[in-house]
């Protein structure tokens, strides 16, 4: 199957029907609507060339790396504005993101799942940390709540002589279970409701469909534990953040007022 610019420019007609529904129905939505679809196939389009670019020469796995380097940079910074008053979340969400990553880009190159080549590197780690940043963004949203909502709890909790450790494990949990939600629920409806990008492009391509279904459960294993590691790791650090080395709130939670 050849995709060129005429099929691309055909495909926008939904794009010109969403914007028509937002002008009936009066949503104002419009424009963000055009701003979207424009920004993404820039977005798209400077990808592709700079893949060109890198996988063309012959320090292509150097350049690669750099671009996961540089992937890992943005997640970490999307993170950490969820959380601008808490101390060093920076430093955790490059922890909780890069640490996930990593253990993810060591099983599956590891254990030769899938041969170190740097468009599988650019790819696996674009897939991985696509899925990893949302939910670490929630996991920080929620963690940071069930402490800066709940201050005096957490202070009678101290009173009562549990130490941060133990506060941190009767709070924290729930805020786990919250951010692994989506994702789980995404997993279970595989190949029920929802055909995940990667076996619907290989299956395009014309590949088998078994192999294109093995790759699929392959990546599927390998998003379902790296966000479930980074989920574990983020609200660690948030909950750690949480108190003073003299076992006191910090005023990032007193204050009630930790994002913006």
């Amino acid at each position: 199957m050849t995709i060129g610019w005429i099929e691309v420019v055909v495909s926008s007609a939904l794009v010109v029907v969403a914007v028509g529904l937002s002008v009936w129905k009066g949503l104002r939505i419009e424009r963000s609507i055009v701003w979207a679809a424009i920004r993404a196939a820039v977005q798209l389009l400077a990808v592709g060339v700079l893949f060109q670019l890198i996988f063309g020469s012959a320090t292509s796995m150097f350049w690669a790396s750099l671009w996961v380097a540089a992937m890992i940079l943005l997640s970490v910074e999307t993170v950490r504005r969820r959380a601008r008053r808490i101390p060093s979340v920076r430093l955790g969400a490059f922890l909780s993101l890069g640490g996930a990553l990593a253990v993810s880009l060591g099983i599956l190159f590891g254990l030769g799942v899938f041969e170190l080549e740097p468009v599988s590197l650019v790819v696996i780690a674009g897939i991985t940390l696509g899925n990893t940043m949302p939910a670490a963004v929630l996991a920080v949203d929620t963690a940071a709540k069930a402490f800066s909502d709940n201050p005096e709890r957490v202070e009678g909790l101290l009173a009562l002589g549990m130490g941060p450790d133990a506060v941190s494990r009767f709070l924290t949990p729930e805020a786990v279970r919250h951010s692994l939600v989506p994702q789980i629920e995404r997993t279970k409806v595989v190949g029920l409701i929802a055909l995940p990008g990667a076996m619907t492009g290989m299956l395009l391509a014309g590949a088998d469909p078994i192999s294109a279904v093995l790759v699929q459960i392959v990546i599927m294993y390998l998003i379902l534990g790296s966000v479930a590691i980074a989920v574990v790791a983020v609200v660690t650090v948030i909950a750690m953040r949480a108190f003073t080395p003299d076992a006191r709130l910090q005023p990032w939670v007193t204050q009630r007022v930790w994002s913006r």
